[in-house]
């Protein structure tokens, strides 16, 4: 044990000078690799991130004593770019090396700096038990971290959850009963689930083991580690965190079947940025957000973000791009050249249509192949002078719905070359053998047309390699210099489909459309096919998969660039978890700050706002209060050292209503506009000269929205005019909110009167009338009265509830009253406020206030002002 661990640390220790001796040259490259295929620059393992000091604990800064590393780009993937040979003399069974092929090795090319590969074992080396030993060699030899999943557990975790599951639902793929599986999908398995979440806390141990969250940047690839985002940034906040999606993002309609549908988007939202190959489906996905979740998006000099608990989320469109210097590597080979020109020779005198695809349900092999055949059918001078080559790559999970496609396919391989064959000629060439990357290459050379049906698809780069080959491939005709032309039929639900916009774009669910396509790609002349591929290939050049990986690390670093800075809060638990971005200043109301001032002084003043307050946001037309608000209202108004109001934008008549078993209760209502005192006092009214006459422009207007948004509402107040619409659509009514603001505001221009959206309402009120008005003029008349107020608890959890806080925290306005009353203005919810404190929600409200009336006299210490440190770590 001894030996394996002291080995574990020279190979650390190695890796560590090798790196350390690369930041002593006079000027250093950053190679994200070695030039060699089998080996990786090396990097040094850096402390583990619960022994460095946290960027509050330290400012920011690191540890003097620390090494200073280079930051690190961690690409996480569910399996690691590398070889695994049986070798029973090796070490563990197995002779390991770089896989330059694998898509994880390719999407780190364009990132800066030393690159960390973290992932599962390949699936020859899967059987390897758990070592640490082995995971320091793979380390310091190849940058690769392994993630251990014994494979039992990585069947059910991949074959399990992520492929007959997830993917399925991804792809318009409904379970339609609990036992269905014969079509790929089966229904949830809670059981499953939590195995998958098991496996994606290996992923997160593994990368946070390595992590220094104020340098690395961490790179989360594909629906696999869907949940990673989420449980990483629970074991480090901090942490700057990208999750790009490679399959589809379906619809929000479809995505609410899913059971977990609110823990998936919460997950992809605590990422700083999140991709999507296409503006569809990054549309879906903001559409989910909204109609789920209720989080609405903006834009902002060309970006989208999503405000989320004062952190902005960016959502990223850039399909990924193919390697090209892989590609030109390959294509220089001469065993390429050979293997073209041997392709060229089979299929002389004939067109060639390629498809490349792999075996599932989603690639439309079957589609293609009808279509063939309606071809064929259509028109029979083409009988003997086009050939279909169709490659199917291995599949990449077993399952009854593969074995069914390919059964199909073949079957109906064998049917149209029955029909349409004559001697020494088959219209569909099938090919099922792995063919190298070289084999591969010299069909895409050598095809005159490629044909991409799959009815949905996202990472789906066989055209943009098909360009490059057909390009900088060898020339099969031998004439230097010869025209480099090339067709593309492709399906329009593909990633790449917006990107090639001299395809020929074809609906793959309509054969007849298919087949069309592919007669006008062979319809097209010579000029029309190097015209086209004049354009996609300079796309695809200026496109690669480096400026895709440096255009990502750009955004992320954008995306987080005041994380060491951030004042958070941990909130949530399990797949709820989340942070919350703090002001410098803004922390949450604890009993220490509040219960040694609240009794010292002898003049309080208590203001509370009603909805989402001091009651639970939800049932909008009708929120009585329960008696144990009613409790705590009584108990704070039987104190005579306090004066109690309720401020509220609703009717007077409701509140008086609802708050009648309060006697000494104070309630302003309608922002202010009616005040009193207590139950049995009088209503006031300000003396304001204020003029409705607007509410003869807004009626009309906000009755033409209500009819036709269904589910929207008009609320009639004396001072105001309120459309509602939480029981609309979100999208639509989100819409028609910023419609309706907007055409007020027009038509409104000139009115005294104040427009605003709030939380699900369009809003028009006098301009005279307002929170913060009507809390000066309590305070005015306490003064007049001879009760100075000595403390101020004011508390809300909206837009308007920002007036009041303003008023009684502006140094303007503090000459109304003491300049040395202790103020306490708190909002409610966590979110960007004028307030110097928080409470999370109603129920926090409540005990707060409980606790006033049943703490005990806090002398403050020393006689003197005091500094409270709240109890609560936030990154517990």
């Amino acid at each position: 044990m001894e030996l394996c661990i002291q080995r574990r640390f020279l190979l650390l220790e190695a890796a560590g000078r090798r790196l350390a001796n690369t930041h002593r040259s006079p000027t250093p490259p950053v190679p994200t690799r070695n030039p060699e295929p089998n080996a990786r620059t090396p990097v040094q393992r850096r402390p583990h991130a619960a022994a460095m000091l946290s960027p509050s604990a330290s400012g920011g800064e690191s540890s003097p004593s620390a090494p200073q590393v280079e930051a690190r780009r961690i690409v996480v993937t569910h399996r690691l770019p590398l070889h695994a040979e049986p070798n029973p003399a090796a070490p563990y069974g197995f002779d390991f090396s770089i896989d330059a092929d694998a898509l994880p090795h390719q999407l780190s090319r364009g990132l800066t700096g030393p690159v960390v590969f973290v992932g599962a074992l390949p699936s020859a080396a899967a059987s390897i038990p758990p070592s640490e030993e082995l995971a320091a060699e793979l380390l310091a030899r190849f940058s690769c971290s392994p993630v251990f999943l014994d494979p039992g557990h990585h069947k059910d975790f991949y074959d399990g959850f992520c492929k007959h599951y997830l993917w399925p639902m991804l792809h318009y793929l409904l379970p339609h009963t609990p036992s269905s599986s014969g079509g790929g999908g089966r229904s949830f398995d809670a059981e499953l689930y939590r195995s998958y979440l098991t496996a994606i806390t290996k992923f997160a141990d593994r990368v946070f083991e390595l992590l220094s969250p104020d340098e690395d940047h961490v790179f989360i690839h594909d629906y696999h580690l869907w949940a990673l985002p989420t449980i990483l940034r629970h074991k480090s906040p901090r942490v700057r965190m990208c999750f790009f999606l490679h399959s589809p993002f379906p619809t929000s309609e479809l995505f609410r079947a899913i059971p977990i549908r609110e823990e998936l988007l919460r997950a992809l939202l605590n990422a700083d940025l999140v991709g999507f190959h296409t503006y569809d489906y990054a549309r879906h996905f903001l559409s989910a957000c909204t109609r789920l979740l209720g989080v609405s998006s903006h834009t902002r000099r060309g970006y989208i973000g999503i405000d989320y608990f004062g952190r902005s989320v960016v959502v990223k469109i850039l399909s990924i791009g193919v390697d090209m210097g892989q590609l030109r590597e390959v294509l220089s080979l001469p065993e390429t050249a050979a293997k073209a020109k041997e392709i060229a020779t089979k299929f002389a005198g004939r067109q060639v249509l390629l498809g490349v695809d792999d075996i599932d349900l989603f690639k439309g092999i079957d589609l293609k192949l009808t279509a063939m055949e309606r071809l064929l059918e259509s028109r029979p001078d083409l009988r003997g002078e086009v050939v279909l080559v169709q490659i199917n790559n291995p599949a990449r999970s077993p399952g009854r719905d593969i074995d069914t496609v390919r059964a199909e396919v073949h079957a109906m391989r064998d049917r149209i070359n029955v029909r349409f064959g004559l001697p020494g000629y088959e219209p569909i060439v099938m090919i099922d053998d792995p063919l190298t990357m070289h084999e591969k290459l010299a069909f895409y050379t050598s095809a005159d047309i490629c044909i991409v049906t799959a009815v949905r698809d996202g990472l789906n780069r066989t055209p943009y390699i098909y360009t490059v080959c057909r390009q900088e491939g060898p020339i099969a005709s031998g004439v230097a210099g010869a025209p480099r032309e090339s067709a593309i039929v492709l399906s329009e639900f593909v990633g790449c489909s917006p990107s090639l916009s001299g395809a020929v774009r074809v609906n793959p669910w309509n054969v007849d459309d298919v087949a069309e396509g592919m007669s006008s790609a062979l319809r097209l002349n010579q000029h029309d096919r190097q015209m086209r591929q004049e354009k996609h290939y300079s796309y695809v050049i200026t496109h690669d998969i480096a400026y895709w990986g440096r255009s990502l690390e750009q955004d992320l670093q954008r995306a987080s660039k005041d994380h060491a800075s951030m004042n958070i809060l941990s909130v949530g638990l399990a797949m709820n978890f989340r942070i919350v971005v703090l002001g410098p200043n803004f922390q949450k109301l604890s009993p220490g700050h509040i219960d040694p001032s609240y009794h010292r002084t002898g003049n309080r003043l208590i203001l509370l706002d009603y909805d989402g307050t001091v009651v639970m946001p939800q049932g909008m037309i009708t929120r009585h209060p329960d008696q144990e608000l009613i409790g705590v209202l009584n108990e704070l108004c039987s104190d005579p050292k306090n004066t109690v109001f309720v401020v509220s934008g609703r009717r007077k008549d409701e509140l008086a209503q609802w708050l009648a078993p309060c006697e000494r209760l104070g309630i302003c209502a309608e922002h202010g506009y009616f005040t009193r005192w207590s139950r049995d006092s009088p209503w006031e009214s300000p003396n304001l000269m204020v003029d409705f006459e607007w509410k003869n422009i807004v009626e009309p207007i906000m009755k033409h929205y209500s009819e036709v948004t269904d589910g929207s509402y008009i609320e009639a107040k004396e001072t105001a005019l309120v459309w509602h619409y939480e029981d609309a659509d979100l999208d639509f009514g989100s819409c028609q909110s910023k419609e309706l603001q907007d055409h007020l505001l027009n038509v409104l221009a000139k009115e005294p009167v104040s427009v605003k959206r709030g939380h699900q309402i369009v809003e028009v009120k006098s301009q005279e009338v307002g929170k913060g008005t009507a809390v000066l003029n309590l305070i005015e008349t306490m003064v007049a009265r001879g009760s100075i107020p000595d403390f101020i608890l004011c508390i809300g959890d909206d837009g308007s509830d920002e007036d009041m806080f303003e008023a009684i925290t502006a140094s303007s306005s503090k000459s109304a009253f003491l300049e040395s009353a202790e103020i306490f203005a708190c909002t409610v919810g966590n979110k960007p406020s004028q307030a110097k404190y928080y409470l999370e929600d109603p129920t926090d409200v409540l005990k707060m206030l409980k606790g006033l009336t049943d703490s005990k006299v806090q002398q403050p210490l020393g006689g003197g002002s005091q500094l409270h440190v709240s109890s609560e770590d936030p990154f517990e």
